[in-house]
């Protein structure tokens, strides 16, 4: 069952992955969170872990940085190892003013200025949604624990480093909650290949205004994101069963 990427054999990954960009931020995640962990890949050091939450079997795995790189891995997760569920958990730089570092951000939808998605469908423009009961159940768990959270559209950049400064002001006019680098992929594959999937993210710091989290903070507010995100996960489970 193993992939070009992936050396994990059939059943090693649950139908749930949480997929941070940074692989030792797997590891964390797996080791902080997670019980009775299995690292199940190792591959290009991409390291991915299966263990249980409150019982449920969960995975996480990096997904590397960027659209290409996340697109390879989801697509391989979903038609190699029957994964159901991918969620994006990771950090985003705001540009409105309403959007504050250590925010989280729940993003319904993802702008990018990729071609993938074109490419994906024929030329055309596709709109990148996350799964609307993931989104709800996130959102609902981030309300039970009295979190505030906002929900709407990212931008996925293919560049990190934008040369053309100009067009955050553009984002900012457009409402775009934060600008990060993956989601617009991830939703394109999922609606591709069957799967449903989200994003939620940290806002590390803010584009326009110059400011950032140190690394404790920084580590508070996963850590919410975290707990927001499992506790959504665990809620859209429990519809599921009813």
């Amino acid at each position: 069952m193993a992939t070009p990427h992936i050396e994990a054999q059939s059943g090693d990954f649950a139908d749930t992955v949480l997929m941070p960009g940074d692989p030792l931020r797997a590891q964390f995640i797996a080791e902080t969170f997670l019980e009775d962990v299995e690292c199940v890949n190792r591959v290009r050091n991409m390291l991915g872990f299966t263990g249980t939450y409150r019982g449920r079997k969960v995975s996480v795995m990096g997904s590397g940085m960027g659209i290409p790189s996340i697109s390879i891995y989801t697509k391989e997760l979903i038609t190699e190892y029957g994964v159901k569920r991918l969620v994006r958990v990771g950090s985003c730089g705001a540009v409105r003013d309403d959007v504050a570092v250590n925010d989280i951000v729940i993003g319904m939808g993802a702008c990018t200025d990729s071609g993938v998605n074109r490419t994906r469908f024929g030329g055309h423009d596709f709109a990148a949604i996350a799964d609307f009961d993931l989104t709800r159940h996130a959102a609902d768990a981030a309300r039970e624990r009295g979190t505030p959270v906002k929900v709407g559209n990212l931008f996925s950049a293919d560049l990190f480093y934008i040369p053309d400064g100009d067009f955050f002001q553009t984002m900012k006019r457009h409402g775009i909650l934060g600008v990060e680098m993956e989601a617009a992929g991830l939703y394109g594959v999922a609606a591709e290949f069957g799967a449903r999937a989200l994003t939620v993210c940290t806002v590390s710091d803010h584009i326009l205004k110059g400011e950032a989290l140190d690394s404790q903070a920084r580590q508070t507010g996963f850590s919410e994101m975290m707990a927001i995100t499992l506790e959504g996960l665990l809620r859209d489970d429990q519809e599921a069963n009813r």
